[in-house]
């Protein structure tokens, strides 16, 4: 192992960490709580923007005011939300089931985040450095990688590159 392998492990602890003193409940609303405050931010910024038309004059200030306050707006009351249910958690009693969980939270969505960051990687010269190659993890989270290239624009999936062996998945099910 060399210290790439560490430090992905490591991202994946901390992460591990994280949830585990934050615990499911919180996590997994915080989370929700980015996806619906940039989904409400991208649905509703033009017509918010137009609201601070007495206020901003300039159009393209308007525009990152508007997407920027719906942005913060829905953080904020997901934060009350995260709030609440966090004390609800804590009355109930089911601290230490939502911290268990929370656990394999973490790790779900530190793994998620190394497959990214590999993913990203992908499209540079990055993979070929020796470092990289000498990473005995890297070619699982490659695979990963791959695997999601499929959710990107074809234009931007065709640059990923890792030098590896792509192999078919129905092949492995011979």
């Amino acid at each position: 192992m060399n210290w790439t392998d560490y430090f992905i492990l490591g991202l994946i602890g901390l992460s591990m960490l994280i949830s585990l003193w934050r615990g499911f409940i919180k996590e997994a609303i915080s989370l929700a709580t980015w996806i619906v405050a940039v989904l409400v931010a991208m649905t509703f910024s033009d017509p918010f923007a137009d609201m601070l038309t007495p206020w901003i004059e300039l159009p393209s200030a308007r525009a990152v005011a508007g997407f920027a306050g719906l942005f913060l707006i829905v953080l904020i009351l997901g934060a009350l939300v995260n709030f609440l249910a966090g004390q609800l958690v804590k009355k109930t009693g089911l601290g230490g089931t939502d911290r268990v969980l929370g656990t394999v939270f973490g790790v779900a969505r530190g793994v998620i985040l190394v497959a990214v960051l590999v993913l990203l990687a992908g499209l540079t010269a990055l993979p070929r450095d020796p470092w990289w190659q000498a990473s005995q993890l890297m070619p699982h989270f490659e695979r990963v990688a791959l695997w999601l290239t499929q959710y990107l624009p074809a234009g931007v999936a065709d640059n990923v590159r890792f030098d590896i062996p792509v192999v078919p998945v129905d092949s492995k099910l011979r």
